[in-house]
């Protein structure tokens, strides 16, 4: 049960929570942020509130023969600057208060880039481990014909995001398109190239992680080169990021997945460790794996003559805690909290998760000057080129790699600058204010232009 303290808000307070509830958590962030921020307190108290939510029911006849019914939500939380945008993600833990956390943080993020977009989420709650690829393609086609009178290219545009991929993806677009009489490639984001899916899209997220990782340590002054990092999870998002940086320079001393953590504090081999992942492959697996006697070979830019040792295997709660400089939760929501907030080490915090850190959390990593990178800015490669995808579907044009991760570079790059730039002219605690503000700011000048119907 959600425990939640409050004391009186006042100028220059605001509100401590502890909870685990991810809609509370945005609300206290938004609260956090609005003794800051230009907004009408009519108008903010408009963006408190999801537009609608739906709640389907899916039954669902299974290779095994069964029938089992399963529940999913799609909730469109504002679409005063845009159409609704945000991902679908299947998962044992998916509940109608997080997908309605996830869509309001969607609109905070397209509103921070300045894209023409609001914030939707979805979700279905199942374990798609437990199911074969028949079901999964059973189960999409009954949610996208659950939610299909709610989603359309102009109206709300879904995308992957936990469990699902490019193959969900194009079983969505069929399904609409099946009922639309034709092919409506522009209906969701995250395709597969051969039907309207863009070059860039899988790592873009990871991607923008990476651009925002080393614009930070450039705004502080630090070289990112030998800088070392931990990144909690290495699914799509984890494993390209550490990829990317580890191109850069960093040395990534630790990831993990539902097994655990590999840790080593001379930096871990990031393409053996991906290459294994990518063929099905577990990270503890990876670290039982005899690797303990490939020698490390003499030359210019090795790490020294010797032998190489086998990474060892730590907890998930443990990596959070590793003194590095920076840590990437690149997980789930809710991870850094009032309970281990103080044990953790990292000198920066880049959050590619959404919601992973609790307002209680935030405010105690505030006070020890600990810069944190907000999810609405660090996580937002994903919707950049999620946009440039429906761009591309909507002209009948596409573009080469090149243009879409310049694109992405540009416009996340922007957003960052922009974020600082309001973190010091204001003199704001935090790069999570800064971010909220923008956002808030954007949203409710849309809404102020719209004015109220009737």
């Amino acid at each position: 049960m959600a425990i939640i303290a409050e004391t009186d808000i006042t100028q220059g307070q605001v509100r401590s929570i502890m909870t685990d509830d991810p809609f509370e958590n945005m609300l206290a962030q938004m609260d956090r942020a609005k003794e800051y921020a230009d907004v009408d307190d009519g108008v903010f108290e408009r963006l408190k509130h999801p537009e609608r939510t739906l709640k389907v029911t899916l039954p669902v006849e299974l290779d095994s023969g069964e029938v089992k019914v399963f529940e999913g939500y799609r909730c469109q939380f504002d679409s005063a600057r845009g159409p609704f945008k945000g991902g679908v993600r299947y998962h044992p833990s998916v509940t109608q208060r997080e997908v309605e956390a996830l869509a309001g943080w969607m609109t905070w993020k397209t509103a921070l880039v300045d894209l023409p977009y609001g914030g939707a989420k979805g979700g279905v709650i199942c374990e798609p481990k437990d199911l074969t690829q028949n079901d999964l393609e059973s189960l999409t086609r009954r949610y996208t014909e659950g939610i299909r009178r709610m989603i359309g290219p102009e109206t709300d545009v879904p995308a992957p995001d936990m469990n699902t991929n490019s193959q969900t993806m194009a079983w969505m677009m069929d399904t609409y398109s099946m009922y639309e009489g034709h092919s409506v490639p522009q209906v969701v984001t995250g395709k597969p190239l051969e039907i309207g899916g863009t070059p860039g899209r899988v790592e873009a997220t990871g991607r923008g992680v990476s651009i925002v990782t080393e614009r930070l340590f450039e705004y502080l002054d630090r070289d990112l080169s030998g800088a070392s990092v931990a990144i909690q999870g290495f699914g799509n998002v984890g494993s390209n990021a550490a990829k990317l940086l580890d191109e850069a320079g960093a040395r990534i001393v630790a990831t993990s997945d539902v097994t655990g953590a590999a840790y080593d504090p001379e930096g871990l081999d990031v393409s053996a460790l991906d290459a294994h992942v990518t063929a099905g492959g577990l990270i503890d697996e990876y670290v039982a794996g005899d690797r303990r006697d490939v020698p490390i070979a003499d030359g210019d830019g090795d790490r020294g003559d010797g032998w190489w040792d086998a990474p060892e295997m730590i907890s998930n709660e443990e990596l959070l805690t590793l003194d590095v400089d920076v840590l990437i939760p690149a997980a789930v929501e809710g991870v850094i909290t009032a309970d281990n907030v103080r044990e953790l080490r990292a000198s920066a915090i880049v959050e590619a998760a959404n919601g992973p850190t609790t307002v209680a959390a935030d405010e105690v990593l505030t006070e020890r000057d600990v810069q944190v990178v907000p999810d609405i800015l660090a996580n937002a490669g994903g919707v950049i080129v999620s946009y440039l995808e429906w761009v591309q579907n909507a002209q009948e044009f596409s573009w080469p790699l090149e243009t879409v991760n310049a694109e992405l570079e540009r416009r996340i790059g922007r957003a960052f600058d922009q974020t600082i730039e309001q973190y010091d002219a204001k003199d704001l605690p935090d790069l999570r204010t800064a971010a909220y503000t923008l956002a808030l700011e954007r949203t409710a000048s849309a809404h102020e232009y719209r004015g109220l119907f009737p």
